[in-house]
């Protein structure tokens, strides 16, 4: 069963009952009880704890920063569901728990606090969040103000510095649109030695592997293959420019 699936059955009504938190300790509760018995060891549960979290928090974000610039368009709840791989099986439940949460775009804060503190260590995988909602944003034309207001908000929440916020960015767009020291997180005159330092860091971060060994569910793999696209074509663009080897 997808992670979709095993959190539908219990998170009908989250939008209203208050932050992760809550989701997870009374709306998702009797799913994450189906699921535990099939869990053995105590890592495992956590995992499976981060998980659910993870995928209750792109949902309520998704929703509500698509609705910051004060309507949701098809092409961003297209882009919702495309961003995220939902299988086509599971739209409709996920959908009515999308609408549930884009009834204000107000709100997101306990959502992101929370799942700020549960990632604090894991700060790629909070990175992975940012860049979908960025590319949700991005799926029907240039920012809107609200929605840059709002990417801006939860960066910050995450903990994230302007130069972070700005590498996700970038890192969404490709390597192609961008300038590639901008996705590696340097400037043009960084040392060849600290550009591939922060290409292996980069790389090292952003594994799939690496990511769902931190919480990050599998369904997400598409999303994390993208950006380590995106990071490997920018090395690879500044290491021609500089006959790097």
């Amino acid at each position: 069963m997808s992670i979709w699936g095993k959190i539908i059955g219990g998170v009908a009504g989250f939008a209203a009952g208050g932050p992760l938190g809550a989701t997870l300790g009374a709306a998702a509760g009797h799913a994450y009880d189906r699921m535990r018995a099939d869990e053995v060891s105590k890592g495992a549960d956590q995992n499976l704890t981060r998980q659910v979290a993870f995928t209750i928090a792109v949902i309520v974000l998704s929703a509500k920063m698509a609705k910051a610039d004060g309507r949701v368009t098809r092409a961003e709840i297209d882009a919702f569901k495309r961003v995220f791989n939902i299988p086509r099986h599971e739209m409709a439940a996920v959908g009515r728990i999308f609408d549930e949460a884009r009834e204000e775009a107000s709100g997101f804060e306990p959502y992101a606090h929370q799942i700020a503190e549960m990632f604090h260590h894991d700060r790629p995988v909070l990175e992975e969040l940012l860049g979908g909602l960025v590319a949700i944003a991005r799926s029907d034309g240039p920012f809107h103000p609200a929605e840059l207001d709002f990417l801006r908000r939860v960066s910050a929440i995450f903990g994230f510095d302007a130069a972070t916020f700005e590498r996700v960015q970038a890192s969404v767009n490709g390597s192609g649109e961008d300038d590639p020291y901008k996705i590696l997180g340097l400037t043009r005159k960084a040392a060849n030695d600290d550009v591939k330092r922060a290409w292996r860091r980069l790389v090292r971060e952003n594994h799939p592997d690496s990511l769902m060994a931190k919480g990050m569910p599998k369904e997400f793999v598409d999303l994390a293959n993208k950006k380590l696209a995106a990071i490997n074509a920018a090395y690879d663009r500044v290491s021609s420019e500089r006959g790097l080897k």
